[in-house]
């Protein structure tokens, strides 16, 4: 499983998914960055930046 923490890009945000691939992780994360953050359009360093904080479990 994958796993990623808003927080680790957004301070204060407290919201954590977890999820089987990276596309999905990437998916919510976007879903989430337009109902929570008020994101109309996910910019390309942010996906980055998400990227990279995707964690995957041992």
């Amino acid at each position: 499983m994958k796993h990623f923490s808003c927080g680790d890009v957004v301070p204060n945000c407290t919201r954590t998914f977890l999820e089987p691939t990276d596309e999905e992780i990437l998916a919510a994360v976007a879903e989430h960055a337009r109902a929570e953050h008020g994101l109309t359009e996910i910019p390309q360093h942010l996906i980055d930046q998400v990227r990279e904080h995707i964690r995957s479990d041992p």
